[in-house]
């Protein structure tokens, strides 16, 4: 069986950027070049609104769960799995089609987290909902999601690969927020 395929071809599904799909056919403008700068659901909503936020948001999910789940239902070997999560995660980052300058991955690594385990990414989802109703701040309950999802993937999942996979998007997903935390720890975070 050619399973290793899945590597690429969830890294390629990954560089597809949903942010600068959703905004040239909604007539909006390029994302990397209006509000934050990053493409993704979050800076969508700031220049197009709430449908366009949410399109992109499914889109960016779909990415990271797709080529997960397809994964899981062939039943490859769990080390392919992890590295499937991880190729779709940093398609999402380093987009090939858009000179290797992505997004920050929240979605996608939740669509990822989705494909491990349902249990694993609504754990991830109802800490983001839970820190954002108290604080309000969506890096903030990204940033503590995102530290979490490792402890819950090890009492979920269980599988050291799986966890490993979790602790790495956590990593390159706390580095792409170094200007959110910046701005959080001067306060000026909105």
């Amino acid at each position: 069986m050619m399973a290793w395929l899945f590597i690429p071809a969830a890294y390629l599904i990954g560089s597809i950027s949903s942010a600068i799909i959703v905004c040239r056919l909604m007539g909006l403008p390029d994302p990397r070049e209006q509000g934050s700068g990053n493409p993704g659901a979050t800076n969508v909503m700031r220049i197009g609104g709430k449908k366009a936020a949410i399109i992109t948001l499914l889109g960016d999910l779909l990415k990271g769960l797709l080529p997960v789940y397809a994964a899981n239902v062939l039943a490859v070997p769990v080390e392919l799995l992890a590295a499937t999560g991880l190729a779709a995660f940093i398609g999402h980052l380093y987009p090939i089609f858009f000179k290797f300058e992505g997004g920050k991955g929240v979605a996608t690594s939740i669509g990822v987290l989705l494909g491990f385990s349902w249990w694993l990414g609504f754990a991830f989802v109802g800490t983001w909902l839970v820190v954002y109703k108290l604080g309000k701040i969506s890096s903030l309950s990204a940033l503590i999601a995102s530290v979490l999802s490792p402890i819950y993937a090890w009492f979920i999942v269980g599988d050291v690969m799986l966890v490993g996979a979790s602790l790495v998007m956590m990593v390159l997903l706390v580095w792409r927020h170094q200007s959110n935390i910046k701005k959080l720890l001067a306060g000026d975070e909105n």
